[in-house]
């Protein structure tokens, strides 16, 4: 069956009216806006005295964000030489830097490449060879795994920050005082060359910005998503695939959010495409105001921003909500202000979401996605008042379809692999032509590799994953990459990684491996494993076998592995 956004009279449409009788629109006008700098420049203008991010206290309003943005824009063109469409990579976590980097570098015209900061150095400098990324700017807490493979990259331009960077004085002196002397965060580091992210919006204040033109056909961002040959591949996103979602995205939103003064908890990593979109662009366009958690991983650092603040808005994943509900102090917030609980990235288990209507007054609302759609396909709708386990309906301007192995559209209730079309779907896999052909069907069909059925009421609902991505905390992870690294061990013969249930990761890394050295030892595993890979990719679980199960062209079979694993 498919479900989508038509013809008027249809029965879907009757389906649309039913889940969405507030007035959602069945399309949106992608055409609105030529680009993400036009959403930019109208809410800069609309909202220009309104907060737009605050991190640790500190507010950036819209007019600064168009301001310091612009000089950074026009830092990258003058003082750097970079041209409409070269790539520049943002290192960070969720600091108030990152919306004037990411909106200067958009501006201008050039690609955002997102760079998860706590990646190894082979993750790294993967991602800038692939990319081709001629600038970067990092927090130097992550400058000394930079500094590892600079020499091997296509970096012409280091730009370090520090967390207080733009925190008043002396704020800022005693942050970064603490962070580096009294915490210890930043390892020491060697770059020679690197400028000053402040440094930066100095230099291009007294430079002319140059208004080149942007289309929907210009790419904006390189989004990295796990590979499923050993290594990443960059999902492009243009202006139209962005613009698109924004667009989808806000006209589900409307008829409970008021512009100008929406306040939307903002913890997960603006790096990560569903906080990007969903926090940093669409509750940009609609005048909302990012709070910016650093480290959401202090959670009782987190709850004391949380008393700072009447949110409207709280975005998250399932492990995000989890730990929340049992950090002390949570339960006793204010919640009057909380309209919407969204929840994305995993899926959202019952009890989870039970727990936090219980203790919030508010539903989580579970959306459907994928890096490759910008990312949202699937959305329940605002109405709904109780977990139900379903992805939700397509969004706007959005056809939902599962299909066979063959793209046969099947009937309701068969399932099969869930196929999505929309102008949110990414051009391609940047430079991968090939791959992008095993995902994208010359119509326009995207194979999510999700497994799943509609019901007869065009809602969705994931059954399994086709391929073995694991899912981390709403992170891909791909078994060939952890046992492309694992398999680098001299002490190892064979490997094979699956994932496993877990409470609070909702997925984590099962690891099975065969010897070549008898003394071999899982501590040895994993020392090797936490050098390599980034620490959700680090197997949780290590079991030794003497020979691994395999097809008869000996091709390990994951499926039997995870056969023998009983439910924890």
């Amino acid at each position: 069956m498919a479900c989508e956004r038509g013809e008027g009279g249809t029965v879907v449409d009757k389906i649309w009216l039913k889940q969405y009788p507030k007035g959602v629109p069945a399309e949106v006008n992608v055409d609105q806006f030529a680009s993400l700098r036009d959403i930019l420049k109208r809410s800069c203008t609309k909202y220009r005295d309104l907060p737009a991010f605050t991190n640790m206290g500190v507010t950036l309003s819209y007019r600064d964000i168009d301001a310091l943005s612009r000089n950074f824009g026009a830092y990258l063109q003058k003082t750097i030489g970079l041209r409409k469409g070269d790539r520049v990579a943002i290192m960070m976590p969720n600091l108030l830097q990152y919306p004037i980097a990411l909106f200067g570098i958009l501006r201008s015209g050039m690609v955002a490449v997102n760079v998860n900061p706590l990646y190894t150095p082979r993750e790294l400098e993967h991602q800038l060879n692939d990319s081709g990324a001629k600038a970067i700017v990092v927090l130097e807490n992550f400058a000394h795994t930079l500094e590892k493979v600079l020499n091997n990259t296509p970096i012409k331009t280091v730009i370090t920050t520090q967390i207080g960077e733009l925190f008043p004085f002396p704020k800022s002196l005693i942050v970064n005082f603490v962070v580096k002397r009294i915490k210890k965060m930043v390892p020491a580091w060697n770059i020679p060359g690197t400028t000053k992210f402040k440094g930066t919006l100095t230099s291009g204040k007294s430079q002319q910005l140059d208004e080149v033109e942007i289309n929907h056909n210009d790419a904006a961002f390189l989004q990295y998503t796990g590979g499923t040959t050993g290594v990443a591949k960059g999902a492009e996103l243009t202006h139209g695939n962005m613009v698109a979602n924004v667009q989808q995205a806000s006209a589900w939103l409307a008829p409970i959010s008021e512009e100008g003064t929406e306040v939307v908890i903002t913890a997960l990593p603006l790096y990560h495409i569903f906080s990007l979109t969903v926090n940093c662009l669409t509750f940009m366009k609609v005048g909302g105001q990012n709070i910016l958690i650093t480290n959401p991983r202090d959670f009782v650092g987190f709850v004391n921003e949380l008393k700072k603040v009447r949110f409207s808005c709280f975005i998250g994943v399932n492990t995000l909500f989890n730990a929340l509900l049992n950090t002390p102090g949570f339960s006793e917030l204010d919640f009057s202000r909380l309209t919407l609980t969204l929840g994305g990235g995993m899926a959202v288990q019952r009890a989870v979401a039970e727990s936090w209507k219980a203790v919030t007054g508010v539903p989580i609302i579970e959306a459907y996605g994928l890096t490759e759609t910008s990312p949202g396909i699937c959305v329940n709708p605002l109405t709904i008042t109780d977990y139900t386990g379903s992805i939700g309906v397509p969004i706007s301007s959005t056809e939902v379809s599962i299909q066979d192995d063959d793209g046969n559209e099947l009937g309701i209730g068969d399932v099969g692999e869930i196929c999505a079309r929309g102008p949110q779907v990414m051009r391609g896999y940047w430079n991968r032509p090939e791959e992008t052909a095993k995902v994208l069907s010359k119509d326009g069909w995207f194979r999510t590799g999700d497994i799943g059925r509609m019901d007869e009421k065009g809602y969705v609902y994931i059954e399994d994953r086709k391929k073995d991505m694991i899912l981390v905390s709403g992170f891909n992870v791909y078994p060939n990459e952890i046992e492309s690294v694992v398999v680098e061990h001299d002490g190892i013969l064979e490997a094979a990684a699956i994932g496993i249930p877990d409470a609070r990761s909702g997925e984590a890394v099962k690891l099975f491996v065969v010897k070549r050295d008898p003394e071999l030892t899982v501590e040895r595993v994993l020392e090797h494993c936490r050098n390599n890979l980034t620490g959700y990719k680090v197997p949780k679980r290590v079991e030794f076998r003497d020979e691994l199960p395999k097809t008869n062209v000996g091709k390990i079979l994951r499926r039997a592995l995870r056969d023998t694993e009983t439910p924890s």
